[in-house]
């Protein structure tokens, strides 16, 4: 079968790979439908993180069950699922608390290979999420945004339940990539009255306002700031932040224009730690990590993208074949695209 590999810093290609095979238990064999490209990828295709020449790449994913090991029960053959990037085993403490991505059962190395004809997913039970019908159901659109349920929109949902977004709140969102867009639906679904998000992209920010955005700051730095807090009561600083880049900069900002008393939702993963005490002289929470996939996607997303409530798989602004995996990644790293789409087997 053909698959994506890394070979080196600012290089991917396709190569003829075996296809995988079941060989434990709560085992899938998946044919891929839609992969995509994600903002952490870019990490070591740009040289910043570590990987292994020849290793397959890729960790979101939707597809068709062709195979399932004995000991499956909840998934069959033809169904058609959300492949999370996560692997929760669904019976540990984290996993019954909500918090599937710090499974304490999860095998390292898991992630790897969705961008591929076929791949292997386990544990199938607690961590595929079924998808009603089959892909030649669904516009290519739709399968878009179920493709986003994948990672992205979890990610960004996740990032507004951290910070505790309520009905009628004033939410602010550091950063305007796919993430930070996704963050803006996920504060639009848990209610907020007032959504602002800090971009300086035009096509992102539109895009934002499509999604529920309510206001866009583009200003930078200090300007930023107080652009933000004019915005909101009494000019205290927002009732939560979603903070969805990464970088110091990113929580330090997030800490100067929270509220006394907000929470800051932290999905980006982060590059430094914060040095400022600032939250603790303003009792600002700061809390987040690693999302779930499968428990939102079955209790909220993937109901809101086939009621046509969201349309989260807007965020992909182009999309390539597998052969052209180099081509979809460069569009990414050189921000001409907002998130790549990879198109992998017909419906």
């Amino acid at each position: 079968m053909k698959a994506a590999v890394f070979v080196e810093p600012g290089k991917v290609e396709v190569k003829e790979v075996e296809k995988p095979k079941i060989d434990g238990e709560n085992q899938a064999i998946i044919r891929v439908i839609r992969a995509s490209v994600c903002g952490s990828d870019l990490w070591w295709f740009r040289g910043i993180a570590d990987r292994e020449s020849g290793s397959l790449i890729g960790h979101e994913a939707i597809g068709v069950v062709e195979e399932v090991s004995d000991d499956v029960t909840d998934i069959k053959p033809n169904d058609f699922v959300i492949v999370p990037f996560t692997h929760g085993c669904g019976h540990c403490v984290a996993c019954i608390n909500g918090f599937e991505g710090n499974c304490l059962n999860q095998k390292s190395g898991t992630n790897g290979g969705y961008q591929a004809e076929y791949m292997k997913y386990q544990p199938v039970n607690s961590g595929l999420v079924k998808i009603p019908g089959k892909p030649e159901d669904y516009t290519d659109d739709q399968l878009a945004s179920l493709q986003i349920l994948s990672d992205v929109m979890a990610t960004g949902y996740h990032a507004a339940l951290n910070a505790e977004v309520k009905p009628g709140y004033t939410v602010a969102v550091i950063g305007d990539g796919a993430v930070g867009l996704a963050g803006v639906i996920g504060a639009k679904l848990l209610g907020a009255e007032k959504i602002i998000l800090l971009s300086h992209h035009d096509d992102r920010a539109q895009l934002g306002r499509e999604f529920g955005a309510t206001d866009i700051v583009s200003s930078r730095d200090e300007e930023a700031v107080k652009n933000v807090l004019s915005l909101t009561k009494e000019n205290a600083g927002a009732d939560a932040v979603l903070e969805c880049v990464g970088a110091e900069s990113a929580i330090e900002q997030a800490g100067q224009i929270a509220r006394p008393g907000a929470v800051i939702g932290r999905v980006g993963v982060p590059h430094a730690e914060p040095k400022s005490n600032q939250l603790f002289w303003k009792n600002v929470g700061l809390r987040g990590g690693i999302a779930s996939v499968t428990q939102p996607d079955k209790e909220v997303l993937l109901q809101a993208v086939l009621d046509g409530k969201i349309n989260p798989g807007k965020v992909f602004t182009k999309s390539f074949d597998l052969d052209h995996i180099q081509d979809a990644y460069e569009a990414m790293s050189n921000r001409d695209a907002i998130k790549s789409l990879i198109i992998v087997n017909d419906k």
